[in-house]
């Protein structure tokens, strides 16, 4: 991207991102702070994983984002007979010309929603990664690129075990989020009922906000934001510490910090800011930290949750305070 794409100003990004945001909360009732971290997600060019039980919203999310962003959006159900080539498409065989033309499987596309990913085998969800990490397709040994952005909303079901095959933890590390909505409380579950029932029919439209183009300058905008040296050591620290944490067998990769210091970006345009404080931080700690550890076999038996780790680590680890400039900036700037 050029400097042109990164000229949009912080606040222009925030005041977009709550336009978006407003438009999706007309479809998706309550659950702000889910929604508001997947679209921190999408700002910050990585994947969300929607791991909750059915029938809470998640395919409506993905498509109400899509409209509102102006992507171009198609949806994948992931099924134990769904083969690598369905993802990312095949050559077939064109009589017309006598030759084999590739024909571009559902991966071609700005937001793809997988749906239930974990129900479908490893060849089929390494197929998917290729796209997520690489954002590329390999077919037949011919390489084609995905266009920017593409960003992938795959869907899990956490109860639920039989039949499926569940996430390694190279490809839950792909992720840059995970996010749960719950149950709606009652008055909002009454809101999805007179909303429904105002519609007239099932399906909800919402007018783009932005388009493609602008997204990609939100997203270039967030390398901006300022990033203190005290900053970023906390959030190595944070990380560092969930593998040293007694009921954690493995803790967050790098990976991990990269997404805390990306979420944390956003957090802060989200509060109208271009430049990041521990709070920010804090709040996208546990979404961008909790699947990337894996716990102790005693710890599933008592039943212990990765984001009551991360909370433990946040209660052990002290906040800086510190006003200083990064070592990384250039000279001049200031916040």
């Amino acid at each position: 991207m050029n400097d042109v794409d990164r000229s949009m100003p912080a606040a222009e990004v925030g005041r977009l991102a709550r336009a978006v945001l407003d438009a999706v909360g007309t479809v998706v009732v309550g659950k702000r702070d889910s929604l508001e971290l997947v679209l921190a997600g999408i700002l910050a060019g990585g994947h969300v994983l929607l791991e909750d039980l059915p029938g809470l919203g998640k395919t409506l999310t993905a498509r109400s984002f899509a409209q509102a962003l102006g992507l171009d959006f198609r949806r994948l159900q992931f099924t134990p007979d769904l083969l690598p080539a369905d993802v990312t498409g095949s050559f077939l065989y064109d009589q017309r010309t006598g030759d084999f033309s590739f024909r571009a499987g559902p991966v071609f596309t700005n937001l793809l929603l997988a749906d239930e990913i974990n129900r479908t085998p490893p060849k089929t969800q390494s197929a998917l990664l290729e796209a997520m990490q690489e954002k590329q397709v390999s077919v037949e040994g011919v390489t084609y690129k995905l266009d920017e952005p593409f960003h992938v909303l795959a869907t899990a079901n956490p109860i639920e075990y039989e039949g499926t095959y569940p996430l390694p933890e190279a490809q839950l590390d792909r992720f840059l989020l995970r996010v749960s909505f719950g149950y709606p409380e009652h008055e909002e579950e009454w809101e999805v009922l007179r909303r429904r029932m105002g519609r007239r029919r099932e399906e909800a439209d919402i007018k783009p906000v932005v388009d493609a183009g602008t997204l990609r300058a939100m997203q270039a905008a967030l390398e901006d934001v300022v990033v203190e040296d005290s900053i970023g050591r906390y959030i190595v620290s944070l990380t560092a510490a969930t593998r040293e944490h007694p009921s954690v067998l493995v803790g967050a990769s790098p990976r991990g910090s990269l997404a805390l210091l990306l979420l944390a970006r956003v957090r802060a345009v989200f509060g109208g800011r271009d430049y990041v404080v521990p709070e920010d931080v804090k709040e996208v700690a546990a979404p961008a930290l909790a699947h990337r550890i894996t716990l102790r076999p005693e710890m599933w038996l008592r039943r212990v949750d990765p984001a009551f780790v991360v909370g433990e680590v946040l209660e052990a680890t002290p906040a800086p305070a510190s006003g200083a400039l990064p070592s990384y900036a250039a000279g001049g700037l200031r916040h």
